[in-house]
């Protein structure tokens, strides 16, 4: 079976390309720097050609409002119409747990349009929304720093090792498609704060502070926008573990 990533060179989809090999799969990793474009639609029809199969785990190379909003929507019609016309008979797409909760965000209204034209376009999907990663701690926290303050929201979070994410994923594209929205969250919950000063080294001595009107994607935090709404896939790896093996490789 051929199965397409787009964004095939990414944190999510590099590894899951890897995966998806393992398992006997013909895979194509398709990214600009690979001649395949989903915002221009450049190369969309040569890589789409006699897949069955399209996993989108691409990003937004801005997340400034008005940018995120148009790569959305133009990466996604443009994707989703090679598809039709390739006779694509699964997409993926990787979305964010809580993103119909959090409108004030720009870049969640954004995902929240990708996940409409997907549902409007008349090929079967699954779209699966993920809680944050564990990867990504210290980039929340850099982008909360206020001089040595670290100011964080006071709601709870539920992350997950981006490799978990890629077991989920490569187990839908190898499965029918749900026609539904899947989630998959982290085997534990943590008030932000111990999430983000876990996530921070030991000789980091930023402060991290709670304060209820701090943002989060652009967006105020009730306490539980973060948590997977319903039934979840959970991941097995703690973040302790992640964080002492990680702090082994370094």
């Amino acid at each position: 079976m051929k199965i397409v990533v787009i964004g095939g060179t990414g944190l999510i989809g590099s590894k899951l390309v890897t995966v998806l090999r393992q398992r006997g799969q013909e895979v194509l990793a398709a990214s600009p720097d690979s001649g395949v474009n989903t915002f221009t639609g450049e190369g969309l029809p040569q890589a789409l050609a006699g897949a069955q199969v399209v996993v989108d785990v691409a990003n937004s190379p801005s997340f400034e409002d008005t940018a995120v909003m148009n790569f959305f929507q133009t990466a996604g019609r443009n994707l989703l119409a090679a598809e039709a016309a390739a006779g694509v008979r699964h997409h993926i797409a990787l979305s964010v747990v809580g993103a119909d909760r959090l409108q004030d965000s720009g870049y969640l209204r954004a995902k929240v349009v990708q996940e409409d034209l997907i549902k409007g376009s008349g090929v079967p999907y699954t779209i699966l929304r993920s809680t944050q990663f564990f990867e990504f701690g210290k980039r929340i926290a850099d982008d909360a720093t206020e001089g040595n303050v670290v100011r964080v929201p006071n709601a709870l979070i539920q992350p997950i090792v981006s490799d978990d994410v890629v077991s989920v994923l490569a187990e839908i594209a190898l499965d029918q498609p749900a026609n539904d929205t899947l989630e998959v969250g982290g085997p534990e919950r943590f008030r932000f704060d111990a999430f983000i000063s876990r996530a921070l080294s030991r000789s980091d001595k930023r402060k991290v502070v709670v304060d209820v009107h701090a943002r989060y994607y652009g967006t105020e935090l009730r306490e539980e926008s973060l948590i997977p709404a319903g039934k979840a896939r959970i991941g097995q790896t703690r973040f302790d573990k992640w964080i002492s093996h990680s702090s082994a490789s370094n």
